[in-house]
């Protein structure tokens, strides 16, 4: 669908995009992360050609690609209700279907019939995320772009605009999500792209993303009663790259890069042993999304090194 090489992109002196590379495929649902101004919206500001490139690559599908895009505050128009604004992007995007009906199917997509006769204005902010929505999808767009669509809203509010989120990638949507609530990432997204320094940092299935880290094992060990000497035997387990520990949830060993599961589980039971150490529970986990995030962004971890601090 959408293949990016070399992408740079400054402003007067400060430099952005240093050298993007980033590949979305039909049926993607991509999740693009990255912290405060490191280029996420400039990257897709210049892939909906709302601004230009300095240098780069940027190749579609095709020429023709339709883009839907949601900017992370839209402005509506707030004397205008749901139906007349949605009118009229219809209007504005010649949509060479029946308007009427296309403006009642994307309402009843965002679940906005009920409410469309009031007018935006009086709206809820979650309201106003759905009218957004409905707005980039109008056109039946190829590749539908979100910027921060859960930003700011209530609990309940974002559980609406997820549940449209999850019915548009069943129905086999290409999406580009931008957002730093990373459990609404890991719950659909089927890539992922952490954009650091102007550059992708990493790329790939949350799998592959851990694979690339190589600190594929961790192990959580449960203690009957923790104590200070039994927690610093744990963290000096020589296959361990690195330990957190933690009173109440025990010690999470982190395994160093090529250490097999069966080793790191033999030689964690073998110093629980020798320093009779009575553990409640012995539990593989995975990296999480949050923990490569946080570890990539601050520098902490980098790919094919796990963590470097």
């Amino acid at each position: 669908m959408l293949r990016i090489s070399g992408l740079k992109k400054g402003y007067k002196r400060l430099r952005v995009l240093t050298d993007l590379n980033m590949s979305i495929d039909k049926g993607d649902v991509y999740g693009f992360l990255g912290t405060n101004g490191c280029g996420k919206s400039t990257t897709m500001n210049i892939i909906c050609n709302i601004i230009p490139k300095d240098e780069g690559e940027i190749e579609f599908e095709r020429e023709d690609i339709k883009i839907g895009y949601l900017p992370e505050a839209p402005a509506l128009y707030g004397y205008m209700n749901g139906y007349e604004y949605l009118d009229y992007i219809g209007a504005c995007c010649r949509y060479d279907g029946d308007i009427k009906a296309r403006t009642a199917e994307v309402l009843d997509i965002t679940g906005m019939t009920s409410r469309a006769r009031r007018r935006i204005g009086d709206y809820s902010r979650g309201m106003n995320q759905r009218i957004g929505i409905a707005a980039a999808l109008y056109a039946n767009p190829d590749l539908l772009i979100l910027d921060e669509p859960t930003s700011a809203l209530d609990p309940a509010g974002r559980a609406e605009v997820m549940e449209i989120i999850d019915k548009l990638a069943v129905s086999g949507s290409t999406i580009v999500l931008c957002t730093h609530i990373l459990t609404d990432v890991e719950r659909v997204a089927n890539k992922i792209g952490i954009l650091k320094d102007g550059a992708m940092a990493v790329e790939g299935t949350l799998r592959e993303i851990r694979g690339m880290i190589g600190n594929l094992n961790v192990l959580n060990v449960r203690l009957r009663e923790y104590t200070p000497g039994a927690a610093a035997a744990l963290c000096g387990v020589g296959l361990a790259e690195r330990c957190e520990v933690n009173e109440l949830s025990g010690v999470t060993l982190f395994a160093k890069d090529g250490v097999s599961e069966r080793d790191f589980y033999n030689m964690v039971t073998a110093v629980l042993a020798e320093n009779d150490i009575l553990p409640e529970a012995i539990e593989f986990r995975r990296l999480s999304l949050e923990q490569i995030y946080l570890g990539i962004t601050s520098g902490e971890m980098s790919v094919g090194n796990g963590f470097t601090g």
